[in-house]
């Protein structure tokens, strides 16, 4: 979060947290808190999320943060579609030109709840997206990170995890809204090639679906661990905090929670009033039930 927005010239080497704009070292942001909000309606819904029970949740967020006087955390599309919602738009309508990172940002839990069947997933992701991003390009990138996920869980490399995240935003691209966007799949498989060095100037950093998952991508492929994987997307510059979450959780399941510094665990569960581990431990009880 302390990066977010800056360049990437702008930024030291991120090693560890920072307080920054009111929030002290750890503290989560949108990403994480709208991923708990997926977490906990998919747990309360048995695997499903409804949608008109998405929309007010989202909604009773943002009047949450308003009244403590937090702005600036939700995202273009999300602010757009809730908007619209609270508007009087119907659900159909709120999220059909969503094309930014904020289904994909929140999507792990949907990942972590459901195996990797690829059309199965990519039907879960949908049902926790369309609402706010219902585009074939931020579908797709949802559904890439989704899928990398559950693959991580089952046991996949990560090489095996990108291949089955590929697949997966193959198939979301075919669903929702068509816009004018590049393809999220094939630039997943050029960040394959991608020096690190070359990924804010060639994939972009920018809240676009198009660029925020790739670059979530391309770093994986030079992280040591998820811990380097997250400060090396905070360290990009842009939406560091988005690329972050995405790379994080996606080497996080290919790895295991046991990867991550006790210490940087250790803060945010003390900074966060988050039950991370028990709407994990549940979401893993859906994907045994389901499986």
């Amino acid at each position: 979060m302390p990066t977010e927005g800056l360049s990437p010239a702008e930024i030291v080497p991120v090693t560890g947290f920072a307080a920054a704009r009111g929030l002290p070292a750890g503290g989560v942001t949108d990403d994480t808190q709208q991923a708990v909000i997926v977490a906990r309606l998919l747990i309360d819904g048995d695997g499903r999320i409804d949608p008109h029970r998405l929309a007010d949740a989202l909604l009773a967020w943002e009047r949450d943060l308003r009244s403590r006087g937090i702005r600036g955390l939700l995202g273009p599309s999300t602010r757009a579609a809730l908007n619209a919602v609270a508007a009087g738009a119907s659900l159909e309508e709120a999220g059909k030109h969503g094309t930014t990172n904020g289904a994909a940002m929140r999507i792990a839990p949907v990942g972590i709840a459901t195996p990797a069947d690829l059309g199965r997933l990519v039907d879960s992701v949908v049902e926790a997206s369309w609402v706010t991003h219902n585009t074939g390009v931020a579908l797709a990138g949802a559904a890439a990170v989704a899928a990398a996920v559950s693959a991580g869980i089952d046991g996949a490399s990560l090489p095996e995890a990108i291949d089955f995240a590929v697949a997966a935003a193959e198939l979301a691209a075919q669903r929702g809204n068509w816009v004018a966007a590049g393809d999220v799949a094939a630039r997943i498989r050029w960040s394959r090639t991608m020096p690190a060095a070359d990924i804010p100037a060639l994939i972009g950093t920018s809240v676009a679906t198009q660029e925020s998952v790739p670059a979530a991508f391309a770093v994986l492929h030079h992280a040591e661990d998820p811990w380097h994987a997250c400060r090396t997307a905070a360290s990009l510059g842009g939406d560091t905090d988005t690329i972050a979450a995405m790379a994080g959780a996606i080497a996080g399941a290919c790895t295991g929670a046991d990867a991550f510094p006790e210490d940087a665990v250790r803060t945010v569960t003390e900074v966060n009033d988050l039950p991370l581990p028990e709407l994990a431990d549940g979401l893993l009880k859906l994907r045994a039930r389901t499986g």
